[in-house]
């Protein structure tokens, strides 16, 4: 199969939310040392098989989860099914190395996937490709026994042809068992090798077959770009994007910003590096602003909670979407040039200008002369008077007007006092026909 001969599926939805919820859940929220601990510390399988023992998160409650997202502002989320540990979070039949064969006793999987639809969120799985619990999995540059030299001998009796079935089947188990899942998140490939130990690759994973035995399954389906294969989604992580991503053609890509709260990705308990929910916000817009997603990232605790730094901060974000949806739900990139600390989002003849460091009086907007209608606080629907300049206002005798402004800039008159909100927000009604913009 080719590339040209893979079906894309319709991607109206991942537009339309803008916002997405990674959730990485499994064995390392035990020991809450990050969700590599066990390659970190060059944890033994015997080591290891403890947190199996003890993985019973008696407090889980899926539909809180799912509630507590949706106020947030979130519209899909991905659930890590299974990470480079090889710990399943559903029932499958090619392993017991699963949470059925666990203190909890429960397919995990399956009350997500039903807590998240019933809140009407798009359901994304994350899988990942790597797995240091098979037998079969050559031990390489990132896997825990990297470093021990009989680990590195036994790969010339692995099989990889059953680690790669198992592979197939294992995701095939995932999207046959569910329903429709929206988006399937790989994690990931490293052809070029690690530690000057051999990487493994699309031909590795068989992942030509591997997308089109899926898209046979749920041809509707977005995949990310992880398997070494261009994707539905390319998926920069743990840093913003500069400008707006690109392929080999120069065409734009379709993106998410992967992100995380505090740096690890698990639960990871002292770690305490935490952003600032008003800096998570700036994160976000500033992707919708290049026509991407944000994913942000949260790590449950092994008893099955949202840790309370999340929830703090969760509990902001669902402040700000209550007054700010329309700002990004189903917005894009402006045709229109932004001035300094100052983000554009836009859909149709609506521009939301969000403001990152609130001025004194005036926010000067190049180039909207003539092209705005009206213009008020998104928080509570304020008017917000503006003015357009004219190279004739710069006269010397004039001392209390702005001076040396370009042509056709507008002026908006914000009050002294900044809105009491993490990033305000000013919609702009655009005239009719004055503007050219292509957003989602």
């Amino acid at each position: 199969m080719t590339e040209t001969t893979i079906p894309r599926p319709d991607t109206a939805w991942f537009d339309e939310a803008r916002f997405g919820l990674f959730l990485h859940w499994g064995l390392y929220a035990l020991p809450a040392r990050h969700e590599w601990v066990q390659t970190r510390e060059r944890l033994s399988a015997e080591h290891y098989e403890r947190y199996r023992e003890h993985f019973d998160p008696d407090r889980f409650d899926p539909r809180a989860w799912a509630k507590q997202a949706r106020a947030a502002g979130f519209r899909y989320a991905v659930l890590t099914t299974k990470h480079h540990d090889g710990f399943c979070l559903w029932d499958s039949a090619l392993t017991d190395f699963t949470s059925t064969h666990t203190p909890a006793g429960r397919d995990l999987v399956a009350e997500f996937v039903e807590a998240f639809r019933a809140e009407g969120l798009r359901i994304g799985f994350y899988h990942s490709l790597i797995d240091w619990h098979h037998p079969d999995f050559t031990v390489d540059g990132i896997h825990p026994r990297r470093e021990d030299a009989e680990a590195l001998a036994a790969n010339a009796d692995r099989d990889w042809s059953r680690y790669r079935d198992y592979l197939h089947g294992q995701v095939r188990e995932l999207l046959t068992g569910y329903g429709p899942i929206d988006y399937l998140f790989f994690d990931f490939s490293y052809s070029q090798g690690i530690e000057g130990l051999p990487g493994k690759g699309a031909a590795d994973w068989g992942s030509e077959e591997l997308v089109e035995m899926i898209r046979g399954l749920q041809p509707e389906i977005l995949i990310n770009d992880r398997l070494e294969l261009p994707g539905d989604v390319t998926t920069p992580e743990q840093y913003q994007p500069v400008v707006t991503p690109v392929g080999p053609d120069g065409d734009p890509l379709r993106w998410e910003a992967c992100q995380t709260l505090n740096g690890s990705w698990g639960y990871d308990r002292d770690n305490l590096d935490y952003k600032s929910p008003e800096l998570l916000l700036r994160m976000l817009v500033d992707s919708v602003s290049k026509n991407g997603n944000m994913l942000l990232n949260i790590g449950p605790t092994a008893r099955g909670t949202i840790d309370p730094r999340a929830i703090e901060r969760l509990d902001v974000l669902a402040d700000w979407f209550a007054l700010h949806e329309r700002a990004i739900r189903g917005c894009g990139p402006s045709e229109f040039s932004s001035p300094t600390d100052v983000r554009y989002t836009q859909r149709g003849d609506r521009l939301y200008v969000h403001v990152f460091a609130w001025p004194f009086v005036h926010l000067h907007l190049p180039g909207l002369g003539g092209r705005v209608r009206y213009a008020q606080l998104l928080s509570d629907g304020s008017e917000v008077p503006f003015q357009v300049h004219r190279p004739e206002h710069d006269l010397p005798n004039q001392h209390t007007q702005p001076k040396g402004l370009g042509p056709d800039t507008v002026t908006l008159h914000l009050p002294i006092g900044e809105p009491d909100t993490p990033i305000p927000v000013i919609e702009i009604f655009l005239e009719p026909g004055t503007t050219g913009a292509t957003t989602a």
